[in-house]
């Protein structure tokens, strides 16, 4: 019987993968980041079983017994056991605690789930714009080198060319000293010809001069005549405006007149108006006067009577006869037809009073009525003028005060709806705020930990660009740039 026990060996052997572009080391340790933590995994080496070795049996079960010795028979054991036999065991047991012996297939589905990490880590990273600048930046180096190339490639042709065209120039030179000589002898047949066409372009210019010398006069003589004429009209204009000034003036005076008039008139119809109310009154009270002599002089008159009938009554009383009853009856007749008469009197007296009254009523109206008649038929023209003036005025005074009212109503809508947007964005700013300080908080930690990727994905991309063999000024300027643009 025996026993297979695994020892850590630690060694890494390089493995090629697919394409044959990547390596594996075995016992290398990955880091994996995520959105929200960082997890550093250890890929255990590639066969679980390397370097076991095969115990016997016999010494297994020795190993086994060792561990109910006493302590001195683990002493005489520890004596008698070889070195190199407690020192492999003692390998086997740690790297068996140490590191747990996984299969071929979960080493091959962790290599994966590594890889798809990787990927998809990049992949994202990939998008992130400090990335796409970084990748700008690179490519920007990559295209620089190549432009650099290209230009230098140019120059060396630019020369080549200049050399060429050198040539050339010598040549051109001689044909064109040949060409040269030629062109001056015709240029001097040109320059003949010029001077003899300008020589009839001067001619031309001077006739044509004389000719509008003599428009300008005939002109300046036709603007003489305009200016005077409209001197002329303007001295109209001032003497026709000078008179609708005064005709104004006279307007505006005969209305102001006719205004002043109106108000007299006004003032003495309401004068005679109060004197004839109370001349009316006057002749009311000294009515009302003589009504209360009238009226007193009927009472003790009445009394006198009241008295003698009563005499006439207590002297009746005295005799029981039948003249006596003849005599009181007669003095009841008299008594109703003098009552009868009174009263008669007193409708005559309250219906002459009545029509005194409506007859004076009536003058003073007539009187008032005839002097209104006779003054409003003397201003009509007048009282209308200032009517329409004065209705005018007011409707424009009512305009006036309507639109100011309505400029009051919407200036103060308008501060109204001011206020209440300040009011609202007050609210809002202090609900933004204390949203923004939640936000922050949040913003600040994923902007840490994205800064961690991004630094490391920025240096690993720096020495993929060293890789390809790119010179080391473009790798400088590239990580001048990251940092200049912060990436």
């Amino acid at each position: 019987q025996s026993m297979t026990l695994q020892v850590d060996k630690r060694a890494a052997s390089a493995t090629k993968t697919k394409d044959g572009s990547q390596k594996k080391k075995e016992g290398e340790t990955i880091q994996i980041i995520t959105k929200d933590l960082i997890r550093n995994l250890r890929i255990p080496r590639h066969d679980p079983l390397g370097g076991a070795v095969i115990i016997p049996s016999a010494e297994f079960q020795r190993m086994a017994t060792s561990r109910v010795l006493d302590k001195a028979g683990k002493t005489e054991e520890h004596r008698s056991s070889r070195p190199e036999a407690r020192l492999q065991i003692y390998k086997a047991d740690l790297s068996f605690k140490k590191n747990q012996a996984l299969t071929e297939l979960e080493l091959g589905a962790q290599d994966r789930a590594r890889r798809l990490m990787e990927r998809a880590n990049a992949s994202r990273m990939e998008r992130e714009d400090e990335i796409k600048k970084l990748n700008q930046l690179i490519q920007g180096a990559q295209c620089q080198a190549i432009l650099d190339a290209q230009i230098q490639e140019k120059k060396q042709l630019e020369a080549e060319m200049a050399e060429e065209e050198k040539r050339l120039d010598i040549m051109m030179e001689v044909e064109r000293r040949k060409a040269l000589e030629t062109e001056e002898k015709i240029d001097e047949l040109r320059k003949q010809q010029r001077i003899r066409g300008m020589q009839q372009i001067y001619d031309q210019i001077e006739q044509h001069r004389e000719e509008k010398k003599v428009e300008d006069e005939i002109k300046e003589q036709e603007r003489q005549q305009i200016r005077e004429k409209q001197e002329k009209m303007n001295l109209e204009d001032l003497e026709a405006l000078e008179k609708k000034k005064v005709a104004q003036k006279l307007l505006q005076e005969e209305s102001m007149r006719i205004n002043a008039e109106t108000m007299r008139a006004k003032e003495q119809r309401m004068e005679e108006e109060r004197l004839a109310t109370m001349r009316a009154m006057e002749y009311i009270k000294n009515k009302q006067g003589q009504e209360a002599e009238y009226e007193a002089e009927q009472n003790r008159i009445r009394k006198e009577k009241e008295l003698e009938i009563a005499r006439l009554l207590a002297q009746q009383e005295k005799a029981k006869d039948h003249k006596a009853e003849q005599d009181e009856l007669r003095a009841r007749r008299n008594q109703e037809i003098a009552d009868r008469e009174w009263r008669r009197k007193e409708r005559e007296l309250a219906a002459k009073k009545a029509q005194e009254e409506a007859m004076l009523r009536e003058a003073c109206l007539e009187q008032v009525h005839s002097k209104m008649h006779c003054l409003s038929i003397e201003g009509a023209q007048k009282k209308a003028e200032f009517a329409r003036v004065l209705k005018a005025q007011q409707e424009a005074i009512a305009k006036q005060e309507q639109e100011e009212e309505r400029q009051n109503q919407k200036a103060h809508r308008h501060a109204q709806a001011i206020r209440q947007q300040m009011r609202e964005s007050e609210l809002s700013a202090i609900a933004k705020r204390c949203e923004t300080f939640k936000e922050a908080d949040r913003l600040i930690e994923e902007a840490r930990q994205r800064r961690v990727r991004l630094d490391e994905i920025k240096k690993k991309k720096l020495e993929e660009l060293k890789a390809t063999g790119i010179s080391e000024k473009y790798v400088s300027e590239v990580e001048r740039k990251a940092q200049m643009y912060k990436l």
